[in-house]
């Protein structure tokens, strides 16, 4: 956990700065999965042979039902970008 941001929290109270450490590793935490989400969802992007495109498809499609689950990402958004990924499958010549 980063020192700096630990020295920056004004809580006064042992449980407020409890919180402000579990918020600053579930900050963390979210990031690096929605960044994971975000490279494999450019990496399918780059994708031009459909049958390896069909293949990942439902890898990410559960990777973002996953994330939509835990609150990383917002069930809407990870929806949408699950349509988008497979119209773009059902478009591929």
């Amino acid at each position: 956990m980063p020192f700096e941001i630990l020295e920056r929290i004004m809580a006064n109270h042992s449980a407020t700065k409890k919180s402000a450490r579990k918020s600053i590793k579930r900050r963390d935490h979210n990031r690096y999965y929605a960044k994971t989400m975000r490279n494999a969802y450019r990496n399918f992007l780059a994708l031009e042979d459909k049958k390896a495109a069909a293949d990942m498809l439902p890898k990410l499609s559960s990777m973002l039902d996953k994330l939509a689950k835990t609150g990383v990402v917002h069930k809407n958004k990870a929806a949408n970008l699950k349509a988008k990924a497979a119209k773009r499958v059902n478009a591929m010549g």
